[in-house]
């Protein structure tokens, strides 16, 4: 919202405050100020001049030499290349040195051998944005009105001395949507007297029950809905005073009607919609739903088809407008208008958002209503805008208003304790306090000793609970003043949650292993969501995502931790170990909102170790990837219970060097090299990831790890070198001799593997080291042969082995 300073101080006694002063104030006590625009800052010596003849250039076809009165001494020539520019006009003239926007100069000079002592300027070169110049002079120079008076101060006749206060309204404070609601916020914050001006009144004619009659079929559609007729109009610009308040407030001036219903708009903040009353095709105007399907032409020609999600204003059979949002092509307003039907209205803020959102057309008025607009000045506005069209453009207006309304206009009644401000607020203030400031508020309010009931007007809609008022009091009392205390709470020893104390522990043995952690954004692409995702649903999607690249919720952190590898490989940082906790997120058939699920991942690509003086490089490769993991699960107290078998139904990883990841019989993950197809997808090299369930890691029961004494009986190692089919796996083989090898068995390590000349085809040699130790007393060689030979038994009979 644009607040225009010197349009406020119509309402309200400010020459005790600067825009500065006033923007800083407000943004203190709850309205944001972004910035504070001068429009004419930088703007010098730049005049209203009168064209007294305009020629041809004779060395050009485009350009004029003009000879221009500017209110002193001789016409001065200019040259000029506008289309539009004629004799007897009143031009805007920058003068020899005068200063446009972005601080250019203007200098005499020849242009194709004529002299030209200034500039004929547009808008634009006074700094106007091109969505508020009207088309009409959209590709020309700006022509003043006839009784602009030569060599006066444009920056004072286009008001460009202005202060313009551009501010961000939040949701709850659409009251500010209005220059109207705006000057109550300042009244009230400076406590000044608040007057506005009575709007004209016109002598009156006719019924308008012989022009239209309305009626509404849902009024939770429409609670409110008001025709006015002006007839006899006469369409021509608007006086330069509306034009120039409504390119300071951000509007395109478009003619006299229109410009009278944004002028509205701006100062109560009440949309209204102007028809050609000739081009409705009845006496009947019906607001209802669209059917499904059925089509409009709206104002930007558009043809739109329309669902029951919309709310039209129709002729009794077709719709002419879409409420709240855009009227229809064939009723707009035009130069051969002489009759024009004026909505007011208050439609259902859910339907107006939801049909700008579908046709892409927010607009001012459309904002408006979604946030809510005061309910007790939509007749007032309508009836304002009547006068002024009668006032500017000749119109007169037909006695009385077509209306369908529902609406009951009284004020909120809010209940709250003297004890309870202070309280809350930590203050100490008076009850004669609080009543000034509900006074300054404009709140009619009454106190028994104890309670003050509060009358809150409709243009305050956001206020409805004593919460609102403690807000209220807050900030006109001013958040400087109040006190500043430190909470007093008891403190209680706190200690990590299980999930926490396995976060931590996780984080410490990742980063020591060398890897980086990683914290990306849960929304990625919808391919990508899925692509990667071991559990096969639909993704979640945004119902209104900024970007296509960040439109679903994850369901993996492979997806995410392949981009962050990406963006680093791209930039040189080819070496990559990332890991990453996070959240994946699935849809649910039982709940409206996601399951949230706790996921571990990680990406290695590039070199393991550099070359150096001692060691050769060395690139990652799974083995690498997998006692990340082994130890990790090692660290956690999980090494028994986990297991790797092969894995080939992922299509993302390679199908011969992955891992699936087993906690006892449960599926948790998997490890192993990204399939070549999909790492070459995202330009990296030879990559290994690796993803876990980590809630099944917080849950799981850990093997508690303590610290033992050194033995003190010697330990007794044999090693062992099978023949046994290549398909046979090391997880086979371990296991067979851990659950074979006795009580005093304590370590198995594999030291050779060999395939090639000497062994056949198909089989593979393997070695072991079992290392076996009594922490009791001294092992003798009869209790490891013994447990020896049964192992090498079971090796035999479960894993088809021979001893070598």
């Amino acid at each position: 919202m644009k607040v225009s300073y010197k349009w406020l101080k119509e309402y309200l006694d400010l020459s005790d405050v600067t825009p500065a002063e006033l923007a800083e104030k407000m943004s203190r006590t709850g309205i944001e100020v972004d910035d504070v625009i001068y429009p004419g800052k930088g703007l010098s010596k730049i005049v209203v001049g009168e064209t007294l003849s305009v020629v041809d250039h004779p060395d050009s076809d485009h350009l004029h030499v003009c000879q221009v009165n500017i209110g002193a001494g001789e016409p001065i020539q200019i040259v000029c290349g506008a289309p539009n520019v004629a004799g007897g006009q009143k031009v805007i003239v920058a003068l020899h040195g005068a200063r446009i926007t972005g601080n250019a100069k203007i200098k005499k000079g020849k242009m194709r051998g004529q002299e030209s002592n200034g500039m004929i300027c547009s808008l634009a070169e006074l700094g106007y944005s091109e969505s508020v110049v009207s088309k009409k002079y959209a590709d020309g120079i700006f022509v003043l009105p006839a009784d602009a008076v030569p060599g006066t101060e444009v920056v004072d006749l286009l008001e460009l001395d202005d202060a313009i206060l551009d501010i961000d309204i939040t949701p709850n404070r659409a009251d500010a949507l209005s220059m109207r609601g705006s000057a109550y916020e300042v009244a009230a914050i400076y406590n000044k007297a608040l007057k506005f001006p009575e709007a004209p009144v016109s002598e009156k004619t006719g019924s308008v029950a012989d022009y239209i009659k309305v009626a509404v079929e849902d009024t939770n559609d429409a609670p409110a809905y008001h025709i006015q007729v002006i007839k006899d109009v006469k369409i021509a610009e608007s006086p330069l005073w509306l034009q120039n308040k409504l390119m300071n407030g951000g509007i395109r001036p478009i003619n006299n009607v229109v410009d009278i219903t944004n002028y509205i708009l701006l100062e109560y903040g009440q949309p209204l919609h102007a028809f050609d009353y000739d081009q409705i095709g009845s006496k009947e105007i019906i607001v209802r739903r669209a059917k499904e399907n059925e089509t409009m032409t709206t104002l930007d020609g558009v043809e739109r088809t329309l669902d029951t999600d919309n709310i039209v204003i129709t002729n009794g059979t077709a719709p002419i407008a879409l409420a709240g949002v855009m009227g229809g092509l064939d009723s707009e307003i035009t130069d051969e208008t002489v009759t024009v039907a004026l909505e007011a209205a208050l439609f259902n803020p859910v339907l107006i958002r939801k049909t700008a959102g579908k046709f892409n057309l927010r607009s001012e008025s459309s904002s408006r209503f979604e946030k809510g607009i005061n309910v007790a000045t939509i007749r007032t506005a309508g009836q304002h805008a009547a006068e002024l069209m009668h006032e500017l453009a000749g119109g007169t207006v037909v006695a009385g208003t077509a209306s369908v309304d529902t609406v009951e206009v009284k004020d909120t009644e809010v209940v709250i304790t003297l004890e309870k401000i202070n309280r809350s607020l930590g203050t100490d203030i008076s009850s004669d306090e609080v009543t000034a400031i509900f006074n300054q508020l404009g709140f009619a309010s009454t106190f028994d000793g104890e309670t003050f009931t509060v009358a809150v007007p409709p243009r305050r809609w956001d206020i409805s609970i004593y919460a609102d008022i403690l807000e209220e009091v807050a900030r006109i009392y001013g958040y400087d003043n109040l006190p500043e205390t430190l909470p007093i709470t008891p403190a209680l020893p706190t200690a990590l949650t299980p999930k926490q104390h396995t976060m931590r522990i996780t984080r410490r043995f990742m980063e020591g292993a060398g890897l980086t952690q990683n914290i990306s954004y849960v929304l990625t692409t919808a391919e990508k969501a899925r692509e990667y995702a071991v559990e096969d649903k639909e993704g979640i999607r945004l119902a209104w995502p900024m970007s296509e690249d960040r439109s679903t919720l994850r369901m993996n952190l492979l997806s995410t931790l392949l981009d962050n590898a990406a963006y680093n490989v791209a930039r040189k940082n080819t070496d990559i170990q990332f890991y990453e906790i996070g959240r994946v997120f699935f849809p649910s058939a039982d709940r409206v909102l996601p399951i949230e699920a706790e996921r571990l991942a990680g990406v290695m690509t590039g070199m393991a170790y550099q070359k150096d003086w001692q060691m050769a490089a060395e690139p990652v490769n799974f083995y690498h990837a997998k006692g990340v993991l082994d130890g990790y699960f090692e660290t956690m107290g999980l090494s028994d219970q986990i297991r790797f078998e092969a894995a080939k139904d992922l299509k993302w990883m390679h199908p011969g060097r992955t891992a699936a990841v087993y906690l006892g019989d449960a599926y948790i993950g998997y490890v192993g090299q990204v399939h070549p197809a999909t790492a070459n997808a995202y330009d990296l090299k030879e990559t290994y990831a690796f993803e876990i369930d980590f809630e099944a890691i917080i849950a799981a029961p850990k093997e508690v790890i303590t610290q033992q004494p050194i033995p003190k009986f010697p330990g007794v190692t044999r090693d062992v070198a099978l023949l046994v089919d290549e398909t046979v796996t090391h997880q086979q083989i371990v296991k067979t001799i851990k659950e074979n090898g006795g009580k005093f068995l304590k370590d198995v390590h594999l030291f050779d593997i060999y395939q090639g000349k000497g062994i056949e085809d198909g089989k593979k040699s393997v070695a072991y080291s079992m290392s076996f130790l009594n922490p009791e007393a001294t092992l003798v060689d009869e209790d490891i042969n013994k447990a020896f030979a049964k192992l090498v038994a079971a090796l035999e009979t479960e894993c088809g082995a021979a001893i070598r």
